[in-house]
């Protein structure tokens, strides 16, 4: 694994902006608070869902062609635990779509 660059410094500050734009400040306390259901989520009629799935597979897809240093984006976010949260409305929607590369980079992120 190659250490971060300055380019992935600059891309994770703007990523960090497009996440203040989409309501990520908002989406969080919701996914993490104490009577959120990970397991009754829906991504189809939750915003805050559906906008941690969007941002999360966003960035998973940019460390998974090496755009963004992976080593970066697990210093900066807790991958792990907000995958926990929205995960299992991610699988809900892959299996109703019966299309497994839903979320796929974010999951893989999470686990990686």
């Amino acid at each position: 694994m190659t250490p971060p660059t300055v380019q992935d410094a600059q891309l994770m500050i703007q990523i960090a902006q497009w996440g203040t734009s989409l309501g990520i400040q908002d989406a969080m306390p919701h996914v993490f608070a104490d009577d959120f259901d990970p397991h009754a989520a829906d991504a189809m009629s939750d915003d805050a869902v559906r906008t941690m799935l969007m941002y999360g597979e966003s960035i998973g897809t940019l460390t998974k062609h090496g755009l963004l240093s992976t080593e970066l984006v697990h210093d900066w976010l807790w991958v792990e635990g907000l995958w926990a949260r929205v995960g299992p409305a991610a699988l809900k929607q892959r299996e109703r779509f019966g299309e497994p590369r839903l979320y796929e980079n974010f999951e893989a992120l999470a686990e990686g």
